[in-house]
């Protein structure tokens, strides 16, 4: 049950939200349209995003772009390991920030359909915390749809929440954890690691998009 005196968290999880986006619609997120979306109306304490850095620093402008809309960002480099495996997400810092805050909050958003946060959101459940969850249906683990309060599929207004691209997914895909779009990223040339769309037209320039 969503009212207008709940205080809300909202913990984006941007790896997550930018490879859903590009596998299914070759398209950008509209990061603003979420938080929007996310709020309901409600008392927004804090929205933050969680971007990966890479070594060119390209994502930059996105960064400054996020935090022009009130989106606080934390940031981390690749997790390069011997061999050369990489690593990229911020499942257990979301995870640690939303246990944190939980006391302050009514309402605890996770913009990420990575079924890793299943216990996490049974955790604040547990501690009378709303737990809402927004993502791709496609991209978001089924035990996460169910374990959530409130969930908004992505993918039934793609108009609201993409920037250009196509309207309907063209792959369906199912992951329970960010596994394969961690995969995803770490096998990507360098020029496409880009860990968010980029700022957009709204911020004086078309390559990048919020």
């Amino acid at each position: 049950m969503q009212h207008p005196e709940q205080r809300v968290g909202i913990f984006i999880d941007v790896q997550n939200m930018y490879y859903s986006a590009r596998n299914l619609f070759d398209a950008k997120v509209n990061f603003a349209k979420i938080v929007e979306r996310a709020l309901a109306d409600r008392k927004l304490v804090r929205a933050i995003a969680y971007v990966v850095r890479t070594k060119t620093r390209e994502e930059q402008p996105f960064i400054d772009a996020l935090q022009k809309v009130g989106i606080e960002t934390k940031e981390k480099e690749i997790l390069e390991y011997a061999g050369g495996a990489k690593k990229a997400d911020w499942d257990v810092g979301i995870a640690v920030d939303a246990i944190r805050m939980h006391e302050i909050l009514d309402v605890i958003v996770i913009v990420s359909g990575d079924g890793d946060f299943v216990p996490l959101l049974e955790y604040l459940k547990g501690h009378g915390r709303q737990a809402e969850v927004i993502a791709f249906r496609e991209t978001t683990s089924t035990m996460l749809v169910d374990a959530a309060d409130v969930y908004t599929n992505m993918s039934e207004a793609p108009e609201t929440f993409l920037i250009s691209g196509n309207r309907t997914p063209r792959r369906p895909l199912k992951t329970e954890s960010n596994e394969e779009l961690n995969n995803d990223f770490a096998n990507s040339d360098d020029d496409e690691k880009a860990p968010a769309p980029q700022p957009s037209a709204s911020h004086k320039t078309e390559k990048w998009a919020l």
